[in-house]
């Protein structure tokens, strides 16, 4: 058992996870307190990543709910059978049960379609809730998580309330694209994940590419560090940087003028970000 936030710094490392103190204190309260973890953080900097850590650490499967625009109880919560409704309601027709014994039959859990959240608490086994982007989703959409956050329960009108067999640890993530409820807010535990500086940077390229040389590195992190002081259309994330890595790697490991320009398109994702980078290192254009 982890007794203290340092533990948890040399376990997420060797899982692949460069953690600072800040991200392992409130990982470690998360754990303790078994409440919900809000990660904040512009897209790129690996919130989603730390969800799949934190499964692979309580050797845990990890349910994913994608939110986006219109997203409802059908594709998050549940949704009903309907041919298998139907099905049943053929097969008893020549039976002697009452509308009622009927209804109890095909509004049961055997006709329920589970979706992530339903799946979630329902789950034999403690499981790893990730809610990603949960900024994208419609304000009322936040209104169907207050109880599952607060009691881990939900209400289907037909059966019930459901209350989950184990308690979910469960991430929401966000990158701020609108303001959060304070409602959703004071049920979770907070984070905001920043992009990291060059040196923590450094040691992310070498734990994913561990035979890449330490100054092509240094250099490398160094560089993506600079450029997100730059005026961008995307600031590069972490898996662009290793992506830029790999490719530099690919075409000789040599960062020289060719390199750097041959090499752009693993790091940036728009011409405009493109040709401000390249004015912004003239020794490389």
């Amino acid at each position: 058992m982890i007794r203290s936030p340092e533990e948890l710094v040399p376990v997420f490392d060797d899982l692949g996870y460069v953690v600072d103190d800040d991200l392992a204190t409130v990982m470690y309260l998360m754990l303790r307190l078994e409440k919900p973890l809000l990660l904040e953080g512009n897209p790129g900097v690996g919130k989603t990543e730390i969800a799949r850590i934190l499964s692979a650490y309580l050797d845990s499967d990890l349910i994913r709910l994608q939110c986006y625009e219109g997203l409802d109880v059908n594709n998050s919560i549940y949704e009903w059978n309907y041919q298998k409704q139907l099905l049943s309601i053929k097969m008893q027709e020549q039976t002697n049960l009452s509308v009622h014994e009927k209804e109890d039959i095909i509004f049961s859990e055997d006709y329920l379609l589970k979706r992530p959240l339903l799946q979630a608490i329902t789950s034999e086994k403690p499981v790893v809730l990730l809610i990603d982007e949960i900024d994208r989703a419609d304000e009322e959409f936040e209104a169907f998580l207050l109880e599952l956050l607060s009691a881990y329960q939900i209400s289907i009108p037909e059966i019930g309330t459901i209350r989950a067999k184990h308690k979910p640890m469960v991430i929401l993530t966000s990158n701020r694209t609108r303001e959060l409820s304070d409602a959703l807010r004071r049920r979770c535990l907070y984070h905001w994940v920043p992009y990291p500086d060059a040196e923590k940077e450094l040691q992310i390229i070498r734990k994913h590419i561990p035979d890449i040389e330490i100054s092509l590195a240094r250099t490398i992190a160094e560089h993506v560090h600079e450029m997100r002081n730059l005026k961008l259309d995307k600031m590069p994330g972490i898996a662009e940087t290793i992506d830029w890595a790999e490719g530099i790697i690919a075409l000789g490991g040599e960062l020289d003028d060719e390199t750097f320009k041959r090499s752009l398109s693993c790091l940036l994702k728009s011409v405009h970000d493109i040709e401000t980078v390249t004015e912004a290192f003239p020794s490389h254009s």
